[in-house]
C-alpha cells in the first residue's frame, strides 16, 4: 500500500486486509537493495525467522557514505484501565506514562502505580509525544495538522506551535531547552517533507528549520545533546545541534525507521522494516559495525538504561525481539498483541512498554523475566480497529 509523501505512517490500519488475515502497515512490501558504499547485501540479511539464537552481529569494516549539508534558515478525565502493571509499586519507576493514541486523537496520561488513565490531551492523529526533563510539558506532534502542541501536563493548557504539514515525531533535548519535530508532509522546502523544525521551549516558537532527507521519521538526541539523529527515506541524518547543521548522512540502511542510542552515546541502533534487520552503528565514525535479523517489519527500537539489551517491536510478527548488544544475538522473542508499533523502556530499566496498533493496547514486559506481565487496554476514544498506539514517553 502507498502513503502520501512516501512516509511510513504509524497510525494507518487496513481493516479489509485484517479481515482477510493479512496485516499490512507502514513500509512497502518491496525489497530494497543496499546502496551507498556497500558492495553487496550481507548474506545473512535474507535469513528467515527471529528465534532465540538467531544470527548475531555480522561485523563490517566498510565506510558508510557521508556528506555535509549546509545549515538552513532557520479538561481532565479519568478512565479505568483494564489492568495495571505488576511491578508498579517500585519507587524507581516514573510516575506517569504518556501514551499517544493516534487513532483516538489523544494522548493518555497513565498513572503507572494504579494502572489508570488520569488525563487525556486531545490532538489530531498525534503520532509522537515527548516530555521535558521535569515532566511539566508534553510536546505532541499533531500529525493530522501542521502543529506541535506544547501541553501543560498538570492543567492541560496548550500552546499551538505551527511547524509545517504533518509532524510525525518529536524529541526534547536532554537539557530541556529544545524540541526537534520531524515534518513529513507537503512540498519540499521550508515546512515541507524534508524538514526538522527546531522549537525553543522557552518561547514555544520555531527558531529554525533544518533540511534533511525526504520523509523524516523518528528523531533522537544523543545523551549529551550535542547530536540529533533523524531517520529518513534517504538514510540516517546526523545533526550538530550547536550549529543546526547536518554533519553526516549514513546511507545504505534500507529505508530506516526506528532509532535508539546507547546510554553512553557511542552506539546507534536503527531498524529497517523493509529488510527485517537491525543495524548497529558507531555514532562517532558513522560506520556500520553490525547487522542482525529481526522479525517481520521491525518498526521501533528501545535500549535499556544499562545498555545491555535492545528491544525491537516487530509489527508483522506481533512480537518483540530481545537482542544482546554484546553479541547481536536474539536472546528471546516475546509474543505481544497485534501490530506493535512503538516501544519504550522505563527509566529504571525494569519494564518495557509496547504500544500495539491493531488492538489499541499496551503490553508491559518485565526485563527481569522477558515476559509480558500485564496489558493495559481501553480508555478514551480507543476502539479495537481505531486506536493505533504510536508513541510512549515517561515522566514525573
Amino acid at each position: 500500500m502507498a502513503f502520501p509523501f512516501q512516509r511510513h505512517s504509524r497510525a494507518t490500519i487496513v481493516a479489509g486486509a485484517a479481515a482477510a488475515g493479512l496485516l499490512i502497515i507502514g513500509a512497502s512490501g518491496s525489497a530494497f537493495a543496499l546502496t551507498g558504499t556497500f558492495s553487496s547485501t550481507p548474506a545473512h540479511v535474507a535469513a528467515v525467522g527471529n528465534s532465540e539464537g538467531a544470527p548475531h552481529w555480522a561485523v563490517t569494516k566498510q565506510t558508510v557514505g557521508k556528506q555535509t549539508v549546509a545549515k538552513q534558515t532557520v479538561a481532565k478525565q479519568t478512565v479505568k484501565a483494564s489492568a495495571k502493571p505488576a511491578s508498579a509499586a517500585s519507587a524507581a519507576l516514573p510516575t506517569y506514562a504518556y501514551v499517544a493514541v493516534a487513532g483516538g486523537g489523544e494522548v493518555l496520561k497513565v498513572d503507572i502505580a494504579t494502572g489508570t488513565f488520569v488525563a487525556s490531551y486531545s490532538d489530531d492523529t498525534g503520532e509522537g509525544v515527548a516530555l521535558t526533563p521535569d515532566g511539566g510539558t508534553a510536546y505532541i506532534a499533531s500529525t493530522g495538522q501542521y502543529d506541535v502542541l506544547a501541553t501543560n501536563t498538570t492543567t492541560g493548557a496548550k500552546t499551538t506551535i505551527e511547524v509545517g504539514a504533518y509532524p510525525q515525531d518529536v524529541a526534547v533535548s536532554p537539557d530541556g531547552s529544545t524540541v526537534y519535530a520531524t515534518v513529513t508532509g507537503g512540498d519540499t522546502g521550508p515546512g515541507g517533507s524534508d524538514q526538522v523544525a527546531v522549537i525553543s521551549t522557552a518561547s514555544n516558537t520555531v527558531t529554525g528549520d533544518i533540511t534533511v532527507g525526504t520523509a523524516p521519521r523518528q528523531v533522537v538526541f544523543s545523551p549529551d545533546g550535542s547530536r540529533a539523529y533523524v531517520t529518513t527515506e534517504d538514510g540516517l541524518y546526523v545533526i550538530d545541534t550547536a550549529t543546526s547543521t547536518v554533519v553526516r548522512v549514513i546511507r545504505g540502511l534500507a529505508d530506516p525507521q526506528g532509532v535508539a542510542i546507547s546510554p553512553d552515546g557511542a552506539t546507534l541502533y536503527v531498524t529497517s522494516p523493509d529488510a527485517n534487520t537491525l543495524w548497529q552503528i558507531n555514532a562517532a565514525s558513522g560506520r556500520v559495525e553490525g547487522v542482525t535479523n529481526a522479525g517481520q517489519q521491525p518498526y521501533s527500537v528501545t535500549i535499556t538504561p544499562s545498555g545491555s539489551a535492545v528491544y525491537v517491536a516487530d509489527e508483522n510478527s506481533n512480537s518483540v525481539d530481545v537482542i544482546s548488544t554484546a553479541t547481536g544475538r536474539v536472546t528471546r522473542s516475546i509474543a505481544v498483541q497485534g501490530l506493535p508499533q512503538t516501544i519504550a523502556a522505563t527509566p529504571d530499566g525494569s519494564q518495557v512498554w509496547v504500544g500495539n496498533g491493531y488492538t489499541g493496547s499496551v503490553s508491559i514486559i518485565s526485563t527481569a523475566t522477558n515476559t509480558v506481565v500485564d496489558t493495559i487496554s481501553g480508555g478514551g476514544q480507543a476502539t479495537a480497529l481505531n486506536s493505533a498506539i504510536t508513541d510512549i514517553a515517561f515522566g514525573s
